[in-house]
């Protein structure tokens, strides 16, 4: 190890003198590679985003060189013997083509669809441990908002990827999407025929446009998102939790190089090598099953991806309401589950930094972060709503849960018109008491097993360890190695 150590710094350096008598560059140089990232597990989830969007990016590049995105109708005489003489789009073909003609054709589409599944989670764990720890307030708020952005472009990107393969789950998802659009009061019918070129399922240029979208203008979009995200923390540096040493204008962890590097490394090919296990040995979304998609046709059985089940059970959810004057309806029914609930969603969580600095009247800047047992009410609103949205997502599968386990459908959504609000409630009380009680004790409920650890004193007496602030006491006060000030403080 010591010797590739040393291979890679002689590189390196070889590689920055290159670069300095060129562009006068050693000196970003050596500030990249000194930079320090804090040591801690939940930093990783951002990373693991960062890492699946790098193998989408990949694997949808081969899967661009053989999507045909076209809605003529053709008859299917491919290898795949239930489907043969069936009438289907091109669209339909060339993706059933590529999972069973194409060398390698069926693991790049399966490990695609699961990076963007990983994708998704990702960005929504990390929104999490933002949420919890405080990590949005001043000054990166801005960052935050960056964050939120990069979710709706990623669940709108992963619609439409799978949308462009016009199977019959595909199908209904646009027709889903096509009836939402047109519930949007005042300019429904006008977005939608502008989206779909005409009635649906649209004209022929609906899945070419589709593609632009999918391939180009969204990655794009969410390429540049990301490279703004990365150098506004480098720029503001690294927040990271209280313990020895840390302060609100320093971090200390382990340095870019060689350490933090050779780490992030093995992490982006254990993300690549893990989607990639998946694809080859975890079936999703086998479009044969579906079929190709026609308007006369309809599945139960086929859902779509899980960070779209939300929307789905919020459009089962929503009562027949319909405001009407005379016989002019104002608001249609979907626009309540399909657009209303998740703009109020997001519309929460962009304007959460303001509303809590309301509160608090806290405007002063934060590199340390929180734990959330001490911010009781933060982390309980969290969870609640949290806890809420995750419902609206269960409830998603009641018509699985009918089939599957023969409950009444209808009884389940009468049952989560009033859960949905109930819950949360209880979630709520149940989460700040927890934390009270967590943050007087300062136990570590995930660490009991390990017994109390007791220091006997020089009388004999004997004293419980049980808070970080007496285990803080008996180590080292200096400060460890890999600690670097803020820019302000340089």
């Amino acid at each position: 190890m010591n010797v590739l150590q040393r291979t890679l710094e002689r590189r390196f350096l070889r590689g920055t003198r290159w670069l300095e008598q060129r562009l006068g560059a050693a000196k970003g140089i050596k500030w990249l590679l000194s930079y320090v990232f804090p040591d801690h597990w939940s930093f990783l989830l951002g990373e693991i985003a960062l890492y699946a969007f790098i193998v989408l990016v990949g694997t949808g590049t081969f899967l661009a060189l053989y999507y045909i995105p076209g809605d003529s109708q053709v008859i299917y005489h491919g290898p795949y013997a239930l489907l043969q003489g069936e009438q289907m789009s091109e669209a339909y073909r060339s993706v059933v083509d590529l999972s069973f003609s194409v060398p390698a054709g069926l693991l790049f589409r399966q490990a695609h669809h699961w990076a963007a599944d990983v994708f998704v989670a990702a960005i929504v764990l990390h929104l999490c441990r933002i949420f919890f720890t405080g990590a949005y307030r001043k000054p990166r708020d801005v960052n935050y908002f960056i964050g939120l952005t990069m979710l709706m472009l990623a669940i709108l990107e992963g619609f439409a990827g799978y949308s462009l393969i016009d199977d019959l789950l595909s199908g209904m998802g646009l027709a889903i999407a096509y009836g939402v659009a047109l519930s949007l009061p005042g300019i429904g019918a006008q977005l939608g025929y502008l989206v779909w070129g005409g009635p649906f399922p649209g004209s022929s240029s609906f899945l070419p446009r589709l593609e632009i979208v999918h391939v180009f203008l969204i990655p794009g979009t969410l390429a540049v998102l990301i490279t703004l995200h990365l150098v506004m923390i480098m720029r503001q540096h690294h927040s990271q939790f209280p313990g020895p040493g840390r302060r609100e204008r320093n971090v200390v962890g382990t340095p870019l190089w060689p350490a933090y590097a050779l780490r992030s490394i093995g992490l982006l090919l254990a993300v690549a090598g893990v989607l990639f296990l998946l694809g080859g040995l975890v079936q999703i979304n086998p479009i044969w099953q579906w079929g190709p998609f026609h308007p006369y046709l309809s599945e139960n059985g086929a859902q779509p991806d899980w960070y779209i089940g939300w929307l789905i059970g919020a459009l089962r959810l929503m009562p027949n309401w319909e405001p009407a004057i005379g016989n002019y309806t104002l608001i249609p029914n979907p626009f309540w589950g399909g657009a209303a609930f998740p703009l109020f969603v997001f519309i929460v969580m962009f304007a959460w930094p303001a509303i809590e600095r309301r509160f608090t009247r806290d405007h002063l800047r934060h590199d340390l972060l929180d734990r959330p047992r001490d911010r009781p009410t933060r982390t309980a609103i969290g969870a609640a709503f949290l806890s809420w949205v995750m419902i609206i997502f269960a409830v998603g599968s009641t018509d699985r849960l009918f089939f599957r386990l023969h409950i009444s459908y209808t009884a389940q959504i009468h049952f989560w018109r009033a859960g949905v609000w109930v819950l949360p409630i209880l979630i709520f009380f149940i989460t700040r008491s927890a934390c009270r009680s967590l943050r007087r004790t300062d136990t570590h409920p995930m660490r009991a097993w390990q017994g109390t650890v007791v220091r006997r004193g020089p009388d004999g007496s004997i004293t419980r360890l049980g808070d970080s602030a007496d285990r803080t006491q008996s180590r080292p006060s200096e400060e460890p190695v890999g600690t670097v000030p803020a820019e302000s403080e340089r």
